[in-house]
């Protein structure tokens, strides 16, 4: 009776196994990026539209109503769970469209949900919590707008030119040639609600431009749709501040402006450029270690589902903000509904107006598009699988990035787990090994001078490490003697400016079901009298576990002490020991803030002010900041505040956690040419804490145990082929660099 008992219960598991992987893999297309038919589809359907008067984004008129981005919009996620649950139909696939109307008396940004896809029929108005609105100044520049920009420099230093040819030996920015001057513009763009207002520093157009200043910053006002209206308002020259270029010229040609002069160099010496220099003692006739794969892959993947070592998940690439992960399983049992990227800020100093006034939220500069391809060998080992991504973002026509995502397994060339057994008599009992082997999702964004690589790796004890690693350029301002107490000069002229990265998730866990606690757990002090030695005292530490039971409790401010475990749970769920089944957050962070809380541009962010957030999942609270937040952080469209405002009971309910890490950067000599991602990367771990009975990894067949043997040969024992197999790829090493319209 208890064999069959037995047989019955393994036929149900597996047979319940087999259908959480079969609902994964039916749910997992609801997460998956818009596909270019379904864009064509989409601005087709919106342009036969007649009151919507849309025209072509790339017309050079700003005075104009178009499509400014579309992207998935995400279903409700108790709609979700119906398929990914019990494999119900489909919730059906809607866009979420995003389009300015700027030829009206009005002018206004709109949010459209258009469904149902492939072949959309409606659309609705999506609104933000709270219905609040979006400032049309509020969007991103577009590269019509840009254009009108570059036609006003080239008028500001068309007056300005003799001053700028002799300031940088040559250089000017028009009829130019080899020797020309181009721009970086500044954000957010102005001081205060409705402005659009930007400081603009020329730069030598040069390999690595970004850490070529010049010395020259404007202000520009082009807040209105004629840009024959716009104006310069303020200029900035060799640490003087003019009212207008005339005024500068004026008094350059009079000699009340010193004259700068710039070094020179050729291509040969700049400093700026990946051109090796400098003496190498590797040898350049070799390769050093690749990895391989002997036998092939051993993940698969089809479409945005992956299978690897017992874990599975759905991905996406958000146009707006980046690399998000859905249906988070391992062994069929859900540890996360979502994790996904939310928002990456780089926040300045400086003594040039251009510097002070930089505040960069790159979700504003459209984070997500900027994927572009991957170097296999570089980014990503030459074994990985390469992803094509497509967006749709100031554009016509769908745009497709090559190879800007992969997927690969690799070895981390430490233990997962070992121990060596002594004897003590020079040799020993056993020795037990397991290498670490773990899969790694990557993509990058470059926006603009900072490259930023999203990683997601899946370790096979059950945890799940989420990291960014930053390199690319520094964002450096012209030096001035009172620079140095806002960074580093690294060259002549030129001032690294510190600066603080943070970077915000959001991580909705839901560990076996939604109905999930929180809990911090820490360490005091006890003193007792010893029970073996009563003349004496024991001083040791206790587990002191504080349950957080509203949103606030459970809102950590940087500069408070933070807890040292943070523990997810599920109250009603028991591992074989008793202990509830739950996950912790470990974090890999120096992250602190920005700005006092409320100060002008931090009510935007004000996700900032926490480490570690917890609220009650909430469809209208799908994310924590928003493509306009970069040029409104005053008055945002999406407050993340308001989310834990009412303080919500979250105790055994479903919870999201908002983690925000980061480090402070104050640039150094070393960050020339180029920021390396040794010691820049931070981002957090999700380890389980008491989910299973024990290390899930014990299945891997990877394992090594060697014994001595009675006549003191090693025993070696093993569950894998002896024999590792054929070496690394002979493909030669190829790299395009394009992205196109399809």
């Amino acid at each position: 009776m208890k064999v069959l008992l037995m047989l019955q219960l393994v036929c149900i598991a597996c047979c319940s196994g087999s259908r959480a992987r079969e609902w994964a893999h039916h749910g997992a297309p609801m997460f998956a990026d818009l596909t270019v038919k379904e864009m064509k589809a989409v601005r087709a359907y919106l342009h036969g539209i007649p009151d919507m008067k849309l025209t072509d984004a790339r017309s050079i008129t700003l005075k104009k109503n178009s499509i400014l981005l579309m992207e998935l919009h995400l279903p409700k996620k108790h709609e979700a769970l119906r398929a990914l649950d019990r494999g119900q139909a489909k919730p059906p696939r809607q866009a979420r469209v995003i389009i300015q109307f700027g030829n009206q008396a009005k002018p206004n940004i709109t949010e459209y949900i258009v469904g149902p896809l492939p072949s959309p029929r409606s659309h609705e108005v999506r609104k933000f919590k709270g219905e609040k609105q979006v400032q049309f100044e509020s969007r991103p520049i577009t590269a019509a707008e840009y254009g009108h920009i570059e036609n006003l420099l080239e008028k500001i230093a068309g007056q300005a030119h003799k001053l700028l040819f002799e300031t940088t030996g040559g250089f000017s920015y028009t009829n130019c040639s080899n020797r020309c001057l181009t721009f970086s513009d500044i954000a957010p763009r102005g001081l205060d609600v409705g402005e659009r207002r930007t400081w603009i520093m020329l730069q030598k157009f040069v390999e690595g431009y970004f850490i070529h200043p010049i010395g020259f910053e404007v202000l520009v006002n082009h807040q209105d749709l004629d840009p024959d209206r716009w104006t310069v308002e303020k200029v900035w020259y060799n640490s003087m501040y003019f009212d207008s270029v005339e005024e500068l010229v004026e008094k350059y040609e009079s000699g009340e402006v010193e004259k700068l002069k710039l070094p020179d160099h050729n291509d040969e010496d700049l400093y700026s450029t990946y051109i090796p220099r400098g003496h190498s003692n590797t040898p350049t006739n070799i390769h050093g270690p690749k990895l391989v794969e002997p036998q092939g892959h051993r993940y698969n993947i089809d479409g945005n589902f992956v299978e690897y070592a017992g874990w599975s998940f759905a991905y996406r690439v958000r146009s707006s903000a980046g690399l998000q992960v859905f249906d988070l399983r391992f062994n069929g049992e859900r540890i996360a509904y979502e994790i996904s990227l939310q928002e990456a800020i780089a926040f300045y100093a400086g003594d040039t107006p251009a510097a002070m006034q930089t505040k960069y939220i790159d979700a504003g500069w459209a984070m997500g598009t900027s994927t572009y391809e991957l170097a296999p060998g570089i980014d990503c080992p030459e074994i990985a699988t390469f992803v094509d991504l497509y967006h749709y973002f100031d554009t016509d026509k769908p745009v497709r990035h090559k190879n800007a995502l992969c997927i690969f397994e690799m070895t981390t060339a430490m233990p997962l787990r070992r121990h060596f057994n002594s004897n003590f008599q020079g040799a020993y009992n056993f020795f037990g090994g397991l290498e670490n082997t773990v899969l790694v999702l990557r993509t990058t964004s470059t926006v603009y001078n900072y490259d930023y690589i999203w990683d997601f790796l899946f370790y096979p004890n059950g945890v799940v490490e989420v990291k960014v690693s930053a390199t690319g350029y520094i964002h450096a301002t012209f030096f001035t003697s009172n620079g140095l107490h806002y960074g580093t000069k690294v060259y002549d002229y030129v001032l690294g400016n510190l600066h603080t990265h943070l970077i915000h998730y959001k991580v909705d866990l839901d560990i076996v079901g939604r109905e999930n606690s929180f809990e911090t757990i820490d360490l005091k002090y006890v003193n007792f009298t010893n029970p073996w030695s009563p003349e004496n005292f024991i001083v040791q530490s206790k587990l002191h576990r504080t349950e957080h039971k509203t949103e606030r409790s459970a809102a950590f401010r940087f500069g408070k002490k933070f807890p040292r475990y943070v523990h997810f749970y599920n109250p009603n769920e028991k591992n074989k020991w008793g202990h509830q089944k739950g996950y912790r957050i470990q974090f890999n962070s120096h992250a602190d803030s920005v700005l006092p809380k409320g100060w002008k541009e931090e009510v935007g962010i004000s996700w900032s002010r926490y480490p570690l957030a917890v609220t009650r999942h909430k469809d209208s609270e799908a994310t924590s900041s928003s493509i306009y937040t970069q040029n409104n952080p005053w008055e945002p469209a999406v407050s993340f505040e308001d989310y834990i405002r009412n303080n919500e009971n979250i105790v055994n309910q479903d919870l999201v956690a908002w983690v925000t890490v980061g480090f402070l950067h104050v640039p150094h000599s070393e960050d020339i040419p180029n920021t390396a991602t040794p010691g820049n990367a931070v981002g957090f771990f999700l380890r389980p804490f008491n989910f299973f009975n024990e290390d899930p990894s014990l299945a891997s067949r990877s394992t090594i145990i060697v014994r001595p043997g009675q006549d003191g040969t090693p025993k070696v024992q093993r569950w894998t082929p002896e024999v590792v197999g054929h070496c690394v790829t002979d493909k030669p090493f190829f790299y395009n660099g394009t992205y196109v319209g399809v």
